[in-house]
């Protein structure tokens, strides 16, 4: 019998998991050793804003209320800009995201969109199949030789044209635990971020591109600052031009929106732009406010883009992304085409047109979609209302955003219907990525991490607020395990067990009821369910 291949033995390195032979290629000893000197690096300053972070939480709960910083003021007001898009970088009108399986990273780049981004974070279950394999098949769509054969026979490869093409690492508050250097596991950010950028950039920037990531979850501009400090390094082992890292920042916490122009200025040789990565942006004012009882938010499903808190922070994200020079992208739209409903499937894509023409019209360069079936209409929409390949010229000096604005409570109603539908994504949802998928449409709509994380923390907050519904009932934890358990059995009923596995189903409901009615909101519903996750 041929001897399975394995990685090669690196100091202080151990994986703690098998190695499946397709992925062997990807752990080099040149891979390993660039992972560990990035984790020897730069771990303890990412444990440092890890405590950074949690210590700004307290505060938070203790009534403290962000704003802008004094110490940074200089940089608010001085004027600079972030060094120029590269070419295939100018226009960026429509970006489509999704995981990093085979089939996925091939209907996105052939899309039509401008820019694919591929997804190690919200839209991936990190297990450790899915990541390594990831990194494989990335390498794959880099090296163009990348192609997926279903059961039925039915092949897909690339076309010519392709989108260009970004990354998503996790973010700094994971690990990546079957990778350990010296007994520590390895930041999970640095090893998405490592792989790519160590097997990849030279061919990217052959083919004349280059590696380009988003970067999410970040709360502040040390937190880009690292960023930075991790691009510098590794663009100076790797032999690597500085500049050629490229990154878009998203802006999915609120604490982060008051520091837009600082964490431009911390990445402003590396910049793409920031990008409003409002389902997540919606979490952490949910998590930021979580012992203020006046802060409990209604239904999801109200928490429209005209509500103060969202649009001041998209228009505040465009002003100063364009006064600097740089793009200002818009956010997701979950929708999903409705092929056995033509009625439904047009409301759905007005919804998206309408949705689009917003952000065209406040300025955004670019918006993002989940499904390749909305490329047109979001193309459709930046076509007819952006004459150049971006808006960057359009500064927005009309726009005035305070404190108060980004704070402010949106206020509206809490229904038996929102409540329902929070408990049954929450669970449908977990059950998905407890068995290894990270993006699911629910209901028409493409459900990840973040508006998992929104239905799951809202339960919890109107459990712990005692908030009624709007036909006067309290919502109680007993209540809300009365919900979980006829939801998981309509679940059931329909077929999400047979799809996901009854373990998984059953596992599932058993965390959700645990983390919404618990005394303290958990801080990630992935970090708390990845003991589960292989």
């Amino acid at each position: 019998m041929q001897a399975r291949p394995s990685p090669p033995h690196v100091g202080g390195v151990v994986i703690r998991a098998e190695v499946p032979p397709e992925g062997v290629f990807i752990l080099t000893e040149g891979a390993l050793a660039f992972l560990a000197t990035l984790h020897r690096r730069f771990e303890t300053a990412r444990q440092g804003l890890r405590d950074r972070r949690r210590e700004v939480q307290a505060r938070l709960d203790s009534g403290a209320r962000p704003g802008f910083l004094d110490a940074t003021s200089a940089i608010r007001s001085s004027d600079w800009t972030v060094a120029p898009p590269p070419a295939d970088l100018q226009n960026r009108r429509v970006e489509i995201t999704g995981p990093v399986d085979r089939k996925m990273i091939i209907n996105a780049l052939n899309s039509g969109a401008n820019v694919f981004m591929a997804d190690f974070e919200d839209s991936n279950a990190p297990t450790w199949s899915n990541c390594l394999l990831g990194h494989v098949n990335l390498h794959d769509a880099v090296t163009r030789t990348i192609s997926f054969t279903k059961s039925n026979g039915e092949h897909y490869k690339l076309n010519q044209e392709i989108a260009t093409l970004f990354v998503r690492p996790r973010g700094w508050h994971l690990d990546e635990r079957h990778v350990t250097v010296d007994d520590q596991p390895i930041s999970a950010s640095l090893f998405d971020f490592g792989l790519y950028v160590y097997h990849n950039a030279a061919d990217l920037m052959d083919r004349g591109t280059g590696p380009y990531f988003y970067l999410p979850k970040i709360e502040n501009h040390l937190e880009a600052r690292l960023w930075n400090d991790v691009f510098v390094f590794a663009q100076e082992v790797l032999g690597i031009p500085k500049g050629t890292i490229r990154a878009t920042v998203l802006i999915e916490n609120v604490l982060a929106a008051f520091e837009m122009d600082e964490i431009l200025w911390e990445l402003r040789e590396h910049s793409a732009g920031l990008n409003c990565g409002r389902w997540d942006y919606i979490f952490s004012f949910i998590k930021m406010c979580r012992e203020d009882a006046a802060a409990a938010l209604p239904d999801r499903s109200q928490l429209a883009m005209d509500t103060t808190f969202l649009k001041s922070y998209c228009e505040l994200l465009i002003q100063t992304c364009h006064r600097r020079g740089a793009h200002a992208i818009g956010g997701m739209s979950p929708h999903v085409p409705i092929k056995d409903d033509s009625a439904a499937n047009a409301v759905a894509m007005e919804s998206v047109r309408m949705d689009k023409l917003r952000e065209v019209a406040a300025g955004h360069d670019g918006s993002w979609v989940a499904h390749p079936g909305l490329v047109p209409t979001v193309r459709m929409v930046f076509d007819q209302h952006m004459a150049d390949v971006n808006q960057i010229h359009r500064l927005r000096e009309d726009v005035a955003v305070s404190a108060q604005d980004l704070l402010e409570v949106p206020r509206g109603i809490t229904t038996e219907a929102g409540l329902r539908k929070n408990v049954r994504v929450s669970i449908h949802y977990l059950a998905a990525w407890l068995s290894g998928t990270g993006c699911v449409p629910i209901n028409n709509m493409m459900e990840d991490a973040a508006t998992a994380e929104i239905s799951r923390s809202q339960v919890w907050q109107w459990i712990r607020y005692g908030v009624e519904t709007n036909d006067g009932a309290r919502i109680t934890a007993d209540r809300v395990r009365q919900i979980v358990a006829e939801e998981t059995a309509d679940l059931e009923k329909n077929g999400v067990a047979e799809r996901y596995g009854t373990e998984q189903v059953a596992r599932a409901r058993a965390i959700v009821e645990e983390m919404v009615t618990a005394p303290q909101l958990d801080e990630w519903l992935t970090v708390t369910a990845l003991d589960y996750v292989d």
